[in-house]
């Protein structure tokens, strides 16, 4: 495939200076984009048939090769070659990796997803560091959970810590932000079983039957699942522990429950 490939040097050039705000929710929100950096990611951004509009690569290391299949199945892209400087500009790295790419933000409502097929779902109620976002993103993937759902509070998918942290499963499964008093309603509506965890549950997880339409609910690293939501679960589960830790970390927690459910449905 012949590409169109343009440069740009100057890091006070315009399409530079709307990049690099891309590094902030206020400017990816504002453009409707987000930018990931890497060459993984944007391969599997490709691979996935995400709307990568934009390839922005360095000049001094040369452009990507062996993304022409990939591309094909996606929309047109656009290839530019730049300075260190401005991959510096736009990087959220210390140390860029020589690729990066702009990508529209899909858009998926509530609709969409509680009219497809909603078995497992992930439900996070005010998560609110990039790391934990991240592995949870990539556990639902892991056993083939259906979504994941940011209730309001929860830390942006888009932040470029938590799109680091998804190591491409981001691209793997619908993840839409909604408004958890609008969406749980609805879902129990549609026979889905709301469940949540709470240190003050008496339910082991490993005795509640998690093979029906189950989302699983999980709240802020310090305070847990907020009381609108908690009220509206069919279930409180705990994950009893033998040793002596106070608790597990929210993304353990999510882990845990989500293989749990993986193996209900296997035996």
């Amino acid at each position: 495939m012949t590409k169109a490939h343009t440069e740009i040097m100057s890091v006070q050039n315009a399409r530079v200076k709307d990049w690099a705000q891309l590094l902030e929710r206020r400017g990816r929100d504002k453009q409707g984009k987000y930018l990931i950096e890497g060459y993984h990611l944007v391969e599997e951004a490709l691979r996935a048939g995400a709307r990568v509009e934009t390839i922005v690569y360095s000049l001094e290391k040369g452009a990507p090769t062996g993304w022409d299949e990939l591309e094909q199945a996606a929309s047109p892209v656009e290839w530019v070659g730049v300075s260190q400087a401005v991959l510096a500009k736009c990087s959220d790295t210390q140390t860029p990796q020589g690729v990066l790419a702009i990508v529209a933000r899909p858009q998926l409502g509530m609709d969409e997803l509680l009219a497809g097929e909603h078995d497992l779902v992930v439900v996070l109620d005010g998560v609110q560091d990039p790391g934990n976002l991240g592995t949870i993103i990539r556990s639902a993937d892991a056993v083939g959970a259906k979504a994941v759902v940011l209730g309001r509070g929860t830390v942006d998918l888009y932040n470029p810590k938590t799109i680091r942290s998804t190591m491409g499963s981001m691209y793997h499964l619908p993840i839409l932000e909604a408004d958890l008093s609008l969406l749980l309603p609805r879902a129990r509506e549609r026979g889905v079983r709301l469940v949540t965890t709470s240190l003050q549950a008496e339910r082991s997880c490993y005795d509640t039957d998690l093979r029906q339409p189950t989302w699983l609910i999980l709240g802020n690293e310090g305070k847990g699942v907020s009381p609108e939501v908690a009220a509206q679960s069919d279930v409180q589960v705990i994950i009893p522990m033998q040793g002596k830790a106070e608790s597990l970390n929210v993304a353990m927690a999510a882990t845990v429950l989500l293989f749990e459910a993986s193996r209900q449905r296997l035996v």
